[in-house]
């Protein structure tokens, strides 16, 4: 309860005060006073929120696109600088990490949003769109996060990637996607522990459905690939998706995943792991998935814990968490 008081004060706030001076004039134009953040794949639906609610709290942001009107549309807003950013392109990465340097500001914190999605069956896909998919979910987080990890652990800072609630549920054709997700969540228990020694704080989101343009990449890659076949078994199936619409306006503008990254950047307690959901039917799959895994890995092996057992443990994890 106390988390989520929190996190919805913080949304409050970011949508309240649309008046807030610049960065730089708040600290009285010292640049190393004010905490810059930098937020990969900037330029449209959760991450352009996220940039765009940092900044609006006063924070300086460094907002990472690829398209030459997206990085003109960022530097359009009071305290946003555009990083021209491919997470997939080490050139772009390491010039990237001299801009920050050369603003004299350092660096606190590092949100992970770039990402893509590829729906396919899984004895289908092709090799070369899991790699693409691998390259910028997976191995995007892991080059921006090592190039930049030297000056977030300077600022005894903060690490926060955008995950999914599609790494603990999985679903058909969704599988490449769901891999990557998965994926994010052994990065960051790894990355956790490994930055504790240097008073970093790491953290995932893990969003439900909110408004995003996430598919219309993926529908457009859908279009321009003919590689399954009309005799596949799964081709009605792809045809389906195929055909389904980009339009997620049916969906809430995620403002509720930008609050739980302020929460996570700046709050003096975040958590490993925010659930952000936009109601409570994919807040019960999500944890039934959870638990369901938990029951099936606890099931006929040797050292099997009863009903009993596994409630202590539970109770054991609840108490840990209240600390």
């Amino acid at each position: 309860m106390k988390n989520c008081l929190i996190t919805a004060a913080f949304l409050l706030f970011a949508w309240a005060a649309p008046g807030l001076a610049s960065a730089d004039e708040a600290s009285g134009g010292d640049k190393s006073q004010v905490k810059a953040i930098l937020v990969t794949g900037a330029s449209t639906g959760i991450g352009r929120n996220i940039a765009e609610t940092l900044a609006a709290n006063g924070y300086f942001v460094y907002a990472g696109a690829r398209k030459e009107k997206d990085l003109a549309a960022l530097d359009a807003i009071e305290n946003i600088q555009s990083v021209r950013l491919d997470v997939t392109v080490q050139d772009e990465i390491d010039a990237a990490v001299e801009t920050v340097r050369k603003g004299g500001r350092g660096l606190y914190g590092l949100v992970n949003n770039a990402g893509v999605a590829i729906l396919a069956p899984l004895i289908e896909v092709e090799e070369d769109e899991l790699d693409f998919q691998f390259d910028v979910n997976i191995f995007g987080p892991y080059r921006i996060t090592k190039a930049f990890a030297p000056l977030i652990i300077e600022s005894k800072g903060r690490i926060t990637t955008i995950g999914s609630i599609a790494g603990i549920l999985s679903s058909p054709s969704a599988g490449p996607y769901s891999m990557s997700k998965h994926a994010i969540e052994a990065f960051t228990d790894s990355l956790a522990k490994e930055m504790q020694s240097f008073d970093v704080k790491v953290s995932v989101i893990e969003p439900g459905n909110y408004k995003s343009d996430i598919f219309k990449s993926l529908l457009q890659r859908m279009a321009d690939n003919e590689k399954i076949a009309a005799d596949s078994p799964f081709a009605e199936q792809f045809k389906r998706i195929s055909e389904g619409s980009a339009d997620r306006s049916q969906f809430k503008d995620p403002d509720e995943v930008s609050a739980a990254v302020m929460h996570a950047l700046f709050a003096d307690d975040p958590k490993l792991r925010y659930m952000v959901v936009p109601n409570e039917f994919e807040a019960q799959i999500t944890i039934t998935q959870a638990m369901r895994e938990m029951v099936q890995l606890n099931e006929g092996q040797p050292y099997t814990y009863d009903r009993e057992a596994l409630i202590a443990i539970m109770d054991e994890v609840l108490a840990e968490l209240e600390k």
